[in-house]
């Protein structure tokens, strides 16, 4: 092994360590993780407001709060596909209740990863509509068996380029996006294996439309390699499961008028008026100023 060989893993390793250094999570997240594992379901994607440097460098690329994805893969007693339980098996999962997610992570590639690691973290779960029983079988079984493959941090500058509004250089020179090199182990990135996953039993994320000259329409499949986490939220073929930390109180019944009162009057508000928060530490009075007419 060579010093130039052995210096550069060591730089790589630095820089990694950096990227990955996390903000402490917030006091309060804004979902409810306990009830989001609660309806999660085999084949579920889930997108992450991360809290890493390299988290704010995906946000700023991606112009979105969501910097990961992963695959919900759940645990051994969900799973009653053997051929997958046998998949987690020899990844070395002996507890059946374990719930865990497939993703690809700097610095360590395609893992299985405890779900229970996004506990404190802002989530969205995105769920492919009407995927039958087989098909979100298959899509978890390709995933799994994508577990090995390195992160390519090569393609996420591509991915950089690709977005940029202004084309500096032209899209394809010297970029990874529009390369594949068959037969050979590639690199990925999360959202790119999830769309390689769904696109093995021709399931819809955003798909290419193309309509011909007679007003048929045909379905073109997305270059993987440009998928980013928030194209699930936006997709139409998904649909969006949330549960909030703080959820609407159960809805009273007004019986003088005889009408439903809005749960979310009973949220627990603050009593005192005109005030508004920039953050949970940082709150003032907001003075409202009248107009000409008397009118606030």
């Amino acid at each position: 092994m060579s010093i130039n060989f052995i210096l550069k893993i060591k730089i790589e390793n630095i820089i990694n360590q950096w990227l990955l250094k996390e903000e402490p999570p917030p006091d309060i997240p804004l979902s409810n993780f306990e009830a989001l594992t609660n309806e999660m379901k085999l084949a579920d994607v889930i997108l992450v407001e991360g809290r890493s440097r390299i988290s704010q460098v995906i946000k700023l690329i991606t112009q979105s709060q969501w910097s990961h994805s992963g695959l919900y893969v759940g645990s051994l007693s969900e799973l009653k596909n053997e051929s997958l339980r046998q998949l987690l098996i020899e990844q070395g999962i002996k507890d059946e209740k374990k719930k865990y997610v497939v993703e690809s992570l700097l610095g360590e590639g395609m893992v299985l990863s405890p779900l229970y690691n996004y506990a404190k973290d802002n989530i969205r779960v995105c769920r492919p509509r009407g995927l039958t029983s087989d098909d979100a079988n298959a899509v978890v079984k390709h995933s799994l068996e994508q577990l090995g493959r390195e992160y390519d941090i090569r393609q996420l500058f591509d991915l950089a380029r690709f977005l940029f509004p202004y084309r500096i250089l032209p899209r394809r020179w010297h970029s990874s996006l529009f390369q594949y090199n068959a037969g050979k182990t590639t690199r990925t990135v999360c959202s790119t294996a999830i769309a390689e996953a769904f696109m093995k039993v021709n399931f819809p994320i955003l798909p290419i439309v193309k309509m011909s000259q007679t007003g048929g329409i045909r379905l073109r499949k997305r270059n993987p390699r440009i998928f980013i986490p928030k194209y699930f939220d936006y997709s139409p073929y998904f649909d969006i499961i949330k549960h909030p930390f703080i959820e609407f109180p159960e809805e009273k019944f007004n019986l003088l008028h005889l009408h439903s009162v809005g749960a979310y009057h009973n949220l627990p508000w603050d009593n005192k008026e005109n005030i508004v928060c920039n953050s949970a530490d940082e709150c003032f009075e907001m003075i409202m100023i009248e107009n000409e007419e008397g009118a606030k």
